[in-house]
């Protein structure tokens, strides 16, 4: 069929189709050369033992991969990853969750205190860390000079291996809750009201009202806070190499955190692409069980 024969009509959408391309071409140009460009090389470099400094890098195959299954530095990372992943987003979820129902009313008060909550989220993770450093020093950090004046002797936070991770944690959750608690706010005030109200009258309570009415209605966005919270998660790396650098004896030592050590300290580029890679895998692993799981829950 020539262009002659084609209707006006489709033409006219093929000339608007040509002409987003001219519009997004400097966009693809860029996530070309600095998003695309560079995952690629690293899968590449994975295959190899890239070491900064020598002339040749020799392929290893899948040597990285297998060495990085038996490395124990790695496992114990990963273990830490996955325990901060689960704690902070349940706490942000549910954290969130709660702090939502209790300020939806809209009041001075209540936007006051929402400002107060979601303030954190805006900060850098570095920022935080260096301020909660500060604030968790055992000698004139705060929150120890706020244990003295009660008579109680406060303990060095980020230094004891039982307390550096739990430590960290509570600021991740702090950091990221009022994320959470904006989204879930916005969701809660799109429940229609004749359910709540038909559900009031037929005799049901606060908590079966939060069951039965609520949470159905907002499960896109208790969904949607799960995943994001959960991918933050699994990328730690600020908090860490701020407020502990990975110690106290490896306690706190993320994926991430290890990552950088094997690709910017000690500069073995291939090695530290493997673990890059497998982070990935995970982290698209873990979001497709958790679409899976609410899709299967639409379903029923």
């Amino acid at each position: 069929m020539t262009t002659a024969t084609i209707p006006p009509a489709t033409t006219r959408r093929r000339q608007r189709f040509n002409s987003a391309y001219l519009y997004v071409a400097p966009s693809l140009l860029l996530i070309g050369v600095f998003i695309a460009e560079p995952i690629l090389r690293s899968g590449w470099m994975s295959l190899h033992d890239w070491t900064v400094g020598e002339d040749t890098h020799a392929w290893v195959g899948l040597g990285n991969y297998t060495e990085l299954f038996g490395d124990e530095r790695f496992r114990n990372a990963l273990g830490v990853t996955g325990l901060y992943t689960v704690v902070v987003t349940a706490g942000q979820v549910l954290g969130g969750l709660a702090l939502a129902l209790w300020l939806r009313r809209t009041t001075w008060l209540t936007a006051l205190l929402r400002s107060a909550f979601f303030f954190p989220t805006v900060a850098s993770f570095a920022v935080v860390g260096v301020v909660w450093k500060f604030l968790l020093d055992p000698q004139v950090g705060l929150i120890n000079g706020w244990l003295g004046e009660v008579g109680v002797t406060g303990p060095s936070w980020l230094a004891d291996t039982g307390l550096a991770l739990p430590t960290v944690m509570a600021v991740g959750i702090w950091k990221g809750v009022g994320f959470s608690m904006i989204v879930l706010l916005a969701a809660l005030q799109g429940v229609p009201v004749p359910l709540m109200e038909a559900a009031t009258l037929d005799g049901a309570n606060r908590w079966q009202r939060l069951r039965a009415v609520t949470l159905p209605e907002i499960r896109p966005a208790l969904l949607f806070t799960t995943v994001i919270s959960t991918v933050t998660s699994l990328q730690l790396f600020d908090l860490v190499y701020v407020m502990t650098g990975g110690g106290p004896l490896f306690h706190t030592e993320s994926i991430v955190t290890y990552l950088y050590q094997r690709g910017f300290v000690e500069f073995r580029l291939g090695y530290a692409s493997a673990i890059a890679w497998v982070l990935f895998l995970l982290i698209l692993a873990v979001s497709l069980i958790q679409l899976r799981i609410a899709r299967s829950d639409d379903d029923q």
